[in-house]
C-alpha cells in the first residue's frame, strides 16, 4: 500500500494532509537539488493515483459493474 504525508501552513495554522492508495502507486516527479516542484493539476493527479505524465490510472479495476 502506498502512502503520502503532506504539511503546509494555512490560515488557521499547521495543516497535515495523509492519502492512502489500497491499489496502483504514486508517481512523482524528479527531485532536482531535493525538491520536487508540482503544479496543482499534478498534485491533483498525483494524490488520485493518476500518472501525470500519462493521464491513465495506475490500476485497472477487475470488474465494472
Amino acid at each position: 500500500m502506498a502512502a503520502v504525508h503532506a504539511s503546509c501552513y494555512g490560515i488557521v495554522g499547521p495543516i497535515l494532509y495523509a492519502k492512502r492508495l489500497e491499489r496502483g502507486h504514486f508517481v512523482w516527479p524528479q527531485a532536482k537539488d531535493g525538491v520536487v516542484s508540482l503544479t496543482p493539476a499534478q498534485l491533483s493527479m498525483l494524490l488520485e493515483g493518476i500518472d501525470w505524465r500519462m493521464p491513465t490510472r495506475t490500476w485497472r479495476p477487475e470488474m465494472a459493474g
